[in-house]
């Protein structure tokens, strides 16, 4: 089974685009280089990436939690992506650093060892990154 979720991206000036992801209910986002590329209207490429690895553990992990019916008193995630330059100086993503802290009550402590040992598992970004996705690029001249 394949499933497709289509974006567009528009140009609005420099480097600043609007992303209209063609979902109802979901509002447009503008996007840009951050300084000195661009001038941070909005965040960046590596930005976006990061948070959909971050929202997609932190979201995993809350479903099983809530299918285990342990109750989350705080979920905080922080995500640094850590930039190197590849073999040929150009600057990549290297890794991928994500911290969650987690509060559950004192009595649901013992029981939260199985969504800690799963939850990664059923994470759709953060298992494709790890596994590299495919990207086709085809550029249409009008």
């Amino acid at each position: 089974m394949t499933e497709s979720e289509v974006t567009t991206l528009n140009l609005i000036d420099g480097y600043k685009f609007r992303a209209d992801f063609s979902v109802l209910g979901v509002p447009s986002l503008v996007v840009d280089e951050l300084v000195p590329i661009g001038v941070g209207a909005g965040p960046s490429p590596s930005l976006l990436l990061s948070v959909a690895v971050g929202h997609c553990l932190s979201s995993s992990l809350l479903f099983c939690l809530q299918k285990a019916r342990i109750k989350v008193i705080d979920l905080k995630t922080t995500i640094e992506a850590n930039k190197a330059k590849s073999p040929e100086g150009r600057l990549r993503v290297a890794s991928i650093e994500v911290k969650i802290q987690l509060s559950v009550n004192e009595e649901d402590k013992t029981r939260v060892h199985r969504c800690l040992e799963i939850f990664e598992n059923y994470c759709t970004v953060t298992q494709s990154v790890i596994q590299g996705i495919k990207v086709n690029v085809n550029i249409t001249k009008v």
